[in-house]
């Protein structure tokens, strides 16, 4: 399959999600219909080095497909981070990105009755699955339980709160898991490891190989986050097939 073409991707407006956290919203003008499939990334080609390897940034789509040529973006600011440091002080709306994409294959599978799914994530790695959640639901797909368990250190943190919480009271049989490592509140409190762990325990999950087990899992964020989940699914007896991941860095 060719390599996705380089399009230039106008920025239609930027909103503050929390503190140091952006949603930029891009628009490509030679689209009628910017396709993709929930979970994939675009990589934007950033003028803040010389080698173009150097440059280019990947981040997940936090939109789901509507068949615009719009797609939304949420960044978060990096201490020392030459690219996101470039989104934050430069880019204005109306300013021109060279994007490429989609790009990526963390995307759900064809069938989501046969097994429950858990979307482990912190920070921005809700992104990919806010796409898949309101893809879902618009669509009316049938699933089994989805389980977003979404780790972040406060509540001021807590990205896009308030529709996951309207989520979940929209779509049947999602369960939103939101827990703070770093602030007592009225909800979960500590690392998402023991909130999918105790999860997994009370739903009698069968485990087994790929083919038998009763669950899939989807792992977005930082790579220590992604080890130690692996570690621990796979400890509780999953295949490591039944483990999909997006990293960060």
């Amino acid at each position: 399959m060719a390599a996705a073409p380089w399009r230039t991707a106008v920025v239609e407006r930027i909103t503050e999600e929390v503190k140091n956290t952006r949603r930029f919203f891009f628009r490509v003008p030679d689209l009628e219909q910017f396709d993709f499939i929930p979970g994939q990334f675009v990589t934007l080609d950033l003028p803040i080095h010389e080698k173009p390897a150097r440059r280019w940034r990947s981040y997940s789509i936090a939109s789901r497909p509507d068949g615009s040529n719009v797609f939304e973006l949420c960044i978060v600011l990096l201490e020392g981070g030459a690219g996101t440091t470039y989104l934050f002080n430069e880019v204005r709306e109306g300013s021109e990105i060279p994007v490429r994409g989609p790009l990526g294959a963390f995307i759900l599978p064809d069938n989501l009755v046969q097994k429950d799914i858990y979307f482990i994530c912190t920070g921005t790695g809700i992104a990919p699955f806010r796409s898949m959640l309101h893809h879902i639901l618009v669509n009316n797909i049938p699933h089994k339980g989805i389980y977003l368990i979404f780790g972040t250190r406060k509540r001021e943190n807590l990205l896009y709160f308030n529709e996951m919480v309207h989520l979940a009271a929209s779509l049947p049989e999602f369960h939103f898991m939101p827990t703070l490592s770093r602030e007592v509140w009225e909800g979960r409190t500590g690392y998402v490891h023991d909130v999918y762990e105790d999860t997994l325990r009370r739903n009698s999950t069968p485990v087994g190989s790929e083919e038998e087990s009763g669950a899939v899992f989807y792992l977005c964020g930082w790579k220590d986050m992604i080890n130690e989940a692996k570690r621990r699914i796979t400890d509780m007896g999953f295949s490591r097939k039944c483990i999909h991941q997006e990293l960060y860095g």
